[in-house]
């Protein structure tokens, strides 16, 4: 409410200053449309950036992925708002003055101060949102997609001159504060959440990688030792963002989650953590030949994949391939009395349940439930579950017959994820019981 609030606050202001007055003309009108739309069209874009910058009340209650999923989705609308201002805007000025609009916009780019910045804001979010379209950014790795949305900060940088100095804006006028108020807001946001803190947490935390222990085929655990990991305590399931500060690494940013709390040696926190990673492209696999004393930054935690999102006195944790891992440190932490958890873990073999065996000794110390679900995925019925089981009719009900009473986290690939929770909605479960939370760009 908020988000479209800030939209229509944006237009009323406006028109309290006098904007309806544009209607008088067809050539007015023209303006007024494409003034209207670039307020919109900018709104949006600033709420995109808040959306992006992590901030914590916005992370804990709807979750990053919601977040950036919301974020996403305005990425069009905003496009297609500005490109409309522009145009408009060419189109009305043009008429009043008796020029066609590409001859107006010449004029516009040469004559008006701070115009030429608004007509390469256009063209860096032109650039922004294709490269963000699903068949064009799975083209490229990512280093190359987030170098080029990192554009996004020029587009509203140069488009901001041109709508203080073409006097829309004008000295004392509410719009004026508002823009101001909504610019500095949104820059700070980022500055503070994206920038300082955490340059604050790298410099804090002092992590250095210890060691790197081989778990299977193509994963490794990653142990870092560092100061103050008390801090850190409780995060099991929410997710980090490390940058190995090596060659070739440390401009690749990572999320991982924890994949055991953090062990302290002593009550400052001094300590070491875990990550455990998966082989799932070029960034991942060098991540296994990172060498002992490679400097770590770190960023988070971020999401709502935690206890903290509990509603219920039973556990589910349900977990596939390198997704088991996050499941194996909320496991640790996770308050239930013996005989309220069940945990499933699914891989086509024994060899793909990762860090099994310490989910296994968690199970046995904790009173909880555990399934080994392995075999090739069912060609129908629920399809997270292997062929066999599904083919005996079994469902998610059948491993957790109290499911009503219980809270789900599911952690693994999207499509995996998505038939998990069709089933456990199917089964009766309720939204307010289903915590996952995608971690992917």
């Amino acid at each position: 409410m908020l988000a479209w609030a800030s939209v229509a606050g944006a237009v009323a202001l406006w028109l309290a200053d006098g904007g309806a007055s544009g209607f008088s003309s067809l050539a007015g009108s023209f303006t007024a449309v494409g003034i209207v739309a670039g307020l919109a069209g900018m709104d949006l874009v600033l709420l995109m950036l808040l959306l992006a910058a992590r901030i914590p009340v916005i992370d804990t209650t709807v979750g990053h992925d919601r977040a950036l999923e919301f974020h996403r989705k305005l990425g069009k609308p905003a496009l297609y708002l500005l490109l409309a201002h522009g145009i408009l805007i060419a189109a009305g000025y043009g008429m009043a003055e008796g020029l066609d609009p590409v001859s107006e916009a010449v004029a516009l780019w040469v004559l008006v101060p701070d115009m030429w910045l608004a007509f390469v804001s256009i063209a860096l979010f032109v650039a922004v949102v294709v490269t963000s379209l699903v068949a064009v950014r799975r083209r490229f790795p990512y280093e190359f997609w987030h170098a080029v949305h990192l554009l996004t900060y020029a587009a509203v940088l140069t488009a901001v001159p041109h709508q203080f100095s073409v006097g829309l804006f004008a000295a004392g006028t509410w719009q004026r504060w508002y823009w101001l108020a909504l610019c500095i807001a949104s820059g700070a946001a980022l500055l503070h959440y994206r920038v300082l803190e955490p340059l604050v947490a790298t410099f804090r935390h002092q992590l250095t990688v210890s060691r790197v222990v081989p778990v299977a085929p193509g994963v490794v655990s990653i142990e870092m030792k560092g100061l103050h990991l008390r801090d850190l305590a409780g995060s099991g399931g929410r997710f980090f963002i490390w940058r190995f500060l090596a060659p070739g690494l440390w401009w690749h940013p990572h999320p991982f989650s924890l994949s055991a709390e953090p062990i302290q040696f002593d009550v400052a926190g001094t300590g070491v953590l875990r990550i455990t990673v998966r082989n799932l492209g070029r960034g991942s696999r060098q991540l296994a030949a990172v060498k002992a004393g490679t400097r770590v930054a770190v960023e988070g935690p971020y999401g709502l994949f935690s206890t903290a999102a509990r509603s219920r006195s039973r556990v589910v944790m349900i977990g596939a391939g390198i997704g088991i891992t996050p499941l194996r440190a909320l496991l640790e932490r996770t308050p239930f009395e013996p005989g309220n958890a069940t945990v499933l873990l699914r891989g086509h073999n024994e060899a793909e349940l990762y860090l099994g065996g310490e989910i296994l000794e968690l199970c046995r110390q904790r009173g909880a439930t555990l399934f080994h679900l392995t075999g090739p995925r069912a060609a129908g019925g629920p399809g997270w579950l292997p062929e066999t089981a599904a083919r005996a009719g079994h469902g998610l009900a059948s491993y957790v017959p109290d499911l009503g009473d219980s809270d789900i986290y599911i952690c693994g690939p999207a499509a995996w994820a998505r038939s998990v929770i069709h089933d456990a909605r199917a089964a009766g479960a309720g939204e307010e019981q289903l915590h996952y939370e995608r971690f992917d760009w």
